[in-house]
């Protein structure tokens, strides 16, 4: 390769972090100077994992992790991707046999100087005394926007393509050094007019680089090569003198630091995840960086490809137009060659027929990209995070950095394993899969997880090594910390939940001990309400999983006992607010006292008897709030221990004119408000819609303003299609009726299209349909409707 001469002393090859353009030139500029030793900027330290670079199991994007050994929250990141300038410059050395080096502060000094940063920051922050006005920090400048405004450009991007990224040479020989040379240029002018930029730690990092630059002009007979950021190259081109660099460093803080290799993500190298020196598209620049040869044409395949895999109809012709397209929309804008912009805008047009819908498809999975890195096995890490990668493997559970459900049967021992190590690794605070609502069963042998891992979860795995070496003994030892250091026994109780889960039988008599300490010396009926349905559910989970839960429920059925004492007094003479904060609680504890009378056997008949007798209570007191006895009436008809005239018989009492209709519309939110099947409640029993009818028809204009937001915030968790077949029925107007339900209602009318009474032989129409639709004729059939209710809790008292 021919061009200028190599001017005498280091060559300086100033890049921009992750570019395609800059990593192509690097590479090109190598080739030509061919130097004894190449310096990247980076942290010392990593020196010894820069081997791994050349391993075949490395592959990019991948990042230097680097945490404080004393506080491993206390990291930081060096990302590269396969188009870094950086990482080309690594590999070359290697694949030469030339020593590379890091050369940026080490981040022992780094990673300390951020905690002091972040001291000064919060002082600055604060109002000095004796001033009115707080210190406004300063505003760094960006150079490559700085010089794209120069240039006449409001894209900082879309500069940078088009003289970087799109930059020909006019056929002739092409000069690999010219650019970096132009760019040093650039970058000299931009300090002397901005100094360090607004970034006062970067005249300390290029103290430190000059001192290592100088040792390795000595060593290597001053032919070596510095791939940096174009913003340093000024400063390590200053002639300084080496006192002048140390007294710089002098008196720099430190901590001790280990650092590795972990994978990275595209999503994280975009701007917009959080990452400084990140890029819009980190997609299509690795497209740039693979593909220099016709990109558009690729990448307008590669679109294609993508939405073809959603079923959206995309043809060759439509590949064909897209590049015309493009090229056009280049050339109107005066541009080099067609960009992103131009590529994206004739998707949008001709792919996508205008929509921007499928264009964020294009945005998510191609033009940021969902790519995950991988490190060989041999990079170091700490004992938990080997464990937790052993583990992934045998349980065939691959980090992605990209979203993905998953549906486990508890039932299969690899699914009931996977569950556990999920489980583990939230108590440890490792937040690699979340709980989700599933698709299919709800029943306890089935868990649904939404997985997606981020690179800084390797954070989160070193702050949890303190724990243990592995997942078990480090989730159990944080286990029982959390039970030893919790105030609120709902956190105990919860606690004791993700034991179960998780698997932790050694911490679970830990948890247990303090639980039941708690539990004694807590008297607030509200916290024991809080605490039951955790406990219940564990009760339901270690059945699951085979776990021996007999203290567990020893515990639980004393506070359910103390809860059917404590709760009608604690319901008596409650405000609004205090009551809408107890109703949800009724609720849970309605259910779990379901949960425990089937985990719990030897206290089944009791529980219940006594929890009925609370709900009768709570729905005949006057002295309770409305929205309480109406939720208290409701559980008792939808278990059938209500019968359907006693509960408009105490609907009628609570509507009558006596009533203050504000008690009236809140008895109304507790009785067919925020539970399921409320609305339909009202559709087939005319009875109690005539009695809501008849009572909001007879509330006086003065106070329904009053009453109205009560019953907008009730009727409007109606499904619309129930909302209006309620308002059609009251549109129509009382029809003449007979029988039971014209006797329940005022004056003996009845909603138009319900007879007095169930039509039996039209009923019993319907039930060989219903078997047919089911399968429970055949034998199929009847062992997968066995099954279904096997997997399906059922509610307190259910009956067929």
């Amino acid at each position: 390769m021919t061009g200028a001469p190599r001017p005498a002393g280091p060559l300086l090859l100033g890049v921009r972090h992750h570019g395609p353009g800059s990593a192509r030139a690097v590479g090109a500029a190598l080739d030509a100077a061919r130097p004894k030793a190449v310096l990247i900027e980076g942290p010392p330290e990593g020196d010894a994992l820069l081997p791994l670079a050349a391993d075949e199991q490395m592959r990019p994007p991948v990042a230097l992790l680097a945490h404080a050994v004393d506080d491993p929250g206390r990291a930081a990141f060096w990302p590269l991707a396969g188009f870094s300038p950086e990482w080309v410059a690594i590999r070359w050395a290697l694949a030469h046999d030339v020593p590379v080096r890091f050369i940026d502060l080490p981040a022992a000094h780094s990673l300390a100087m951020t905690e002091k940063e972040e001291e000064r920051e919060a002082g600055r922050r604060a109002t000095p005394e004796g001033s009115g006005e707080a210190v406004p920090a300063p505003v760094p400048v960006d150079p490559i926007g700085v010089l794209a405004e120069t240039a006449g450009y409001d894209d900082p991007e879309r500069w940078w393509e088009d003289v970087v990224e799109h930059r020909a040479h006019d056929g002739g020989p092409a000069d690999p050094l010219a650019a970096f040379a132009a760019l040093g240029e650039a970058m000299t002018a931009l300090r002397e007019v901005y100094g360090d930029g607004g970034h006062p730690r970067d005249a300390v990092r290029e103290a430190y680089m000059r001192i290592q630059l100088r040792t390795a002009r000595k060593e290597f007979d001053d032919d070596v090569s510095v791939v940096c950021g174009a913003w340093h190259v000024p400063a390590l081109g200053a002639r300084t003198t080496l006192a002048a660099d140390r007294a710089l460093l002098k008196g720099l803080p430190k901590v001790r630091t280990e650092l590795t290799w972990v994978p990275w993500t595209h999503q994280r190298l975009a701007r917009h995840s959080g990452y400084g020196a990140g890029i819009d598209s980190p997609g299509w620049y690795a497209h740039l960086f693979a593909s220099p040869d016709r990109p558009v044409e690729r990448w307008m395949t590669k679109v294609a490809g993508l939405l073809r895999d959603e079923d959206r109809f995309v043809s060759s012709a439509h590949v064909i137009e897209a590049v015309r397209l493009a090229a056009t929309l280049a050339a109107m804008r005066g541009r080099p060659l067609a960009g992103l912009s131009e590529a994206t805008d004739a998707v949008r047009a001709v792919m996508c027929e205008g929509s921007d819908v499928p264009l964020a498809l294009v945005r998510d999975r191609l033009i940021v990209g969902g790519a995950l890195g991988e490190v060989p096995d041999t990079a170091p890490a700490v004992p938990l995070q080997r464990d937790l990668t052993r583990r992934q493997r045998t349980l065939r559970l691959k980090p992605e950095a990209s979203e993905r459900d998953i549906e486990l049967d508890l039932r299969k021992d690899t699914d009931a394993a996977r569950s556990r190590l999920l489980h583990r690794l939230r108590v440890l605070g490792v937040g690699w899969g979340e709980p989700t609502e599933g698709r299919g069963s709800t029943g306890t042998f089935r868990e649904s997880w939404r997985l997606r891992w981020e690179p800084e979860l390797y954070v989160r795995v070193a702050e949890a090594g303190i724990w243990g070496t592995t997942v078990l003994s480090a989730a159990t030892a944080r286990a029982e910390s959390d039970a030893l250091s919790a105030t609120a026994l709902a956190d105990v109780t919860a606690l004791a939940e993700r034991c179960l889960l998780a698997g932790l039988p050694d911490a679970l008599p830990v948890v247990m001990r303090v639980l039941a300490d708690r539990a004694a010396l807590d008297t607030d009926v509200g916290h024991l309400a809080d605490a039951l349905p955790s406990l219940a559910r564990s009760l339901r989970y270690g059945d699951v999983r085979s776990t021996d839960t007999t203290a567990l429920g020893e515990v639980a059925a004393g506070l359910a006992e103390r809860i059917c004492v404590g709760l009608p007094p604690a319901c008596t003479g409650l405000d609004d607010e205090g009551a809408a904060a107890l109703r949800p609680q009724v609720d849970g504890v309605h259910t779990a006292i379901g949960l425990l009378a089937g985990a719990v056997p030897a206290t089944a008949d009791g529980l219940r008897e006594r929890w009925r007798a609370v709900l009768h209570k709570l729905a005949a007191r006057d002295t309770v709030a409305g929205v309480i006895r109406g939720r208290a009436a409701r559980l008792l008809l939808d278990d059938g221990h209500l019968e359907q005239d006693d509960a408009a018989r105490l609907m009628g009492l609570a509507l009558s004119p006596g009533t203050p209709p504000a008690d009236a519309a809140a008895w109304i939110e507790g009785f067919v408000g925020g539970a399921a099947g409320g609305g339909m409640l009202l559709v087939h029993d005319e009875r109690l819609l005539a009695l809501v009818d008849t009572w909001l028809s007879g509330v006086s204009p003065d106070t329904f303003t009053d009453v109205l937001p009560l019953l907008r915030r009730t009727f409007s968790a109606y499904e619309s299609g129930v909302r209006r077949t309620l308002g059609e029925l009251v549109r129509r107007g009382p029809a003449a009726g007979g029988g039971n339900a014209a006797a329940a209602a005022p004056g003996g009318t009845t909603a138009p299209g319900f007879g007095p009474v169930l039509d039996g032989p039209r009923a019993d129409a319907v039930v060989p349909v219903l078997r047919l639709l089911l399968g429970l004729d055949t034998e199929a059939g009847a062992q997968a409707s066995a099954e279904g209710h096997e997997n399906t809790e059922e509610p307190l008292g259910a009956t067929g």
